[in-house]
């Protein structure tokens, strides 16, 4: 059985959306026992409408705060020790819970992982790693938004964890390890690549293929693409408006005129299944990686599909045995 943390409190659609999710991963997987974490009131309320569900395998931890989106984040997990974070953080600290999921503040969940959870020993730095669609699947975009200002050797580590990540969760054999870089040659790059680049190249635990240009990233050239976390988060954010933009133009196009209604009719279908690909909830949220215990963040926006990926995926984490094949890696 795997145990996880679940905000309820965290994201714009709690936590209706939330719950709903939760009843779904119960009702879809026999391995997994969730605790929600919130508002006992708002909870039991939410749940009354949430349908049939396993009783046994749901838990609920009353809690009286809650962490707000806006709130500054290493102040918020100080003060608040009753918030819906802070609680399902401590439940992973404890060995209660394998794992933690929440959609609410980033900030607070980048910091309560570090301070609460704590890193594997020997990991410098817990990098953000979300999985994006790329046209051969999905590449793992490693760091997105936890370290601004990483060194050389904690992006080693970076590509290291994101390698066995790939590997063990996703099924990806001998993944392929890219830097993000303004052109394909090893002398380009800021000194941080420069740096970097020499240390993933001599490391013989990863399948380093050299430099990837962002137009490069959507192809699926490389399987675990390695940044630290200004760049991560400007392409992902990049990935997320171009998406959205592109799905607005092609609807847009389709409704113009009697003749292209017709034509969206008659490959819907098909187009159904293609823009699945590129639907953010399809692929669950990012983990930090490099904790003693699981910490997963998703889409502030998430609905209860992507929690119910989510949770399915940290039953894959932990059968996966990630966290202790990263420290042994780390540590050798």
């Amino acid at each position: 059985m795997v145990n996880v943390a679940l905000d309820a409190m965290g994201g714009d659609n709690a936590p209706g959306e939330i719950i709903k999710g939760a009843v779904d991963a119960l009702n879809k997987s026999s391995e997994i026992k969730v605790y929600l974490c919130g508002n006992e009131e708002a909870m039991k309320e939410c749940l009354e409408t949430a349908g049939s569900y396993p009783h046994d395998r749901l838990e609920l931890i009353p809690c009286t705060e809650m962490i707000e989106m806006s709130e500054p984040p290493v102040n918020a997990i100080r003060k608040k020790k009753d918030s819906s974070i802070v609680r399902g953080m401590q439940l992973v600290k404890d060995g209660t819970c394998d794992a933690f999921l929440s959609a609410g503040n980033s900030g607070a969940i980048l910091v309560g992982g570090q301070t609460i959870v704590g890193r594997i020993k020997g990991v410098e730095r817990a990098p953000l790693a979300p999985l994006i669609p790329t046209a051969k699947g999905a590449s793992l975009l490693i760091d997105c938004g936890a370290n601004v200002d990483a060194r050389p050797t904690q992006l080693l580590q970076f590509a290291k964890m994101g390698s066995i990540y790939m590997e063990n969760v996703v099924g990806v054999k001998n993944p392929k390890v890219g830097i993000v870089n303004i052109g394909a040659e090893e002398e380009k790059g800021n000194m941080l690549v420069k740096e970097t680049f020499p240390l993933l190249k001599n490391c013989p635990d990863i399948n380093f293929v050299g430099s990837v240009e962002a137009r490069d990233i959507p192809n699926g050239d490389v399987d675990v693409i390695v940044c630290e976390a200004f760049v991560g988060n400007v392409i992902l954010k990049f990935y997320e408006g171009t998406g959205k933009m592109l799905l607005s133009a092609i609807k847009e196009t389709m409704m113009a005129s009697f003749t292209t209604k017709i034509g969206a009719l008659l490959i819907k279908g098909k187009l159904k299944e293609t823009l699945k690909r590129f639907d953010a909830s399809e692929y669950g949220g990012a983990p930090l990686l490099g904790l003693n215990g699981l910490v997963v963040k998703t889409h502030g926006s998430s609905k209860a599909k992507e929690v119910t990926t989510t949770l399915l995926q940290c039953v894959s984490f932990k059968e996966a045995n990630i966290n202790q094949k990263i420290s042994s890696k780390i540590n050798i």
